[in-house]
């Protein structure tokens, strides 16, 4: 199926905030953003980059604005998508058509176009460092292969494995995590790699 198709499969499959996806929508269509389909949503973008998504959810549609940290939000209508974790994403959240002002909604889309051509974007910061964890070093010492395959793998799916494994608050949950990481580690594969 292609995008465009994709796309208006979105739009017209019936669920309860479909009239409000479709207002949203057309706003989308006034400005310059081209419109794609990612990660199972409509995206729009400008020069290949994203700049806004359309979603909707049980309780809930709106727009998902990648570089929203940028927006003024003279409104103030902008949440922080995961508090802690996400630094641009935000998200305007609507439970009604009528909580849609055009206006305001389209001079908010007008904002973050700008602010993509100006090149307003969020870089992460680069973590290169990090700590490997007890349990992980124990592993090591025990199954020499997997160091080997560990030393192989890139640095950031080094590090993936290494905070999953720490940011683990119980010592049950560690272990239980490395015996879940061991396997992949001497595949030579990412954390993640298997949703690629």
């Amino acid at each position: 199926m292609k995008n465009s198709e994709k796309i208006e499969a979105y739009y017209e499959k019936e669920q309860p905030f479909k009239p409000g996806v479709s207002i949203l929508r057309e706003l989308a269509l006034k400005t310059e953003l081209i419109e794609d389909f990612k990660w199972g949503c409509p995206v729009y973008t400008i020069d290949n980059k994203n700049v806004i998504g359309i979603l909707a959810f049980k309780s809930y549609f709106g727009i998902w604005f990648f570089n929203g940290a940028f927006l003024s939000d003279p409104k103030k209508v902008l949440e922080n998508v995961q508090e802690g974790k996400t630094k641009a994403m935000r998200h305007w959240k609507f439970t009604s058509v009528t909580d849609i002002d055009k206006a305001t909604i389209l001079a908010y889309l007008e904002e973050a176009v700008s602010n993509q051509k100006k090149g307003k974007v969020l870089i992460p910061e680069k973590k290169k460092t990090f700590k490997i964890p007890h349990q992980l070093q124990v592993a090591f010492d025990t199954i020499p292969k997997l160091k080997d395959s560990f030393k192989k793998l890139a640095p950031y799916k080094q590090r993936q494995y290494c905070e999953y494994i720490a940011e683990a608050k119980q010592e049950k949950t560690k272990q239980s995590r490395l015996e879940k990481c061991i396997p992949l580690i001497l595949k030579e594969m990412g954390l993640h790699d298997k949703y690629r």
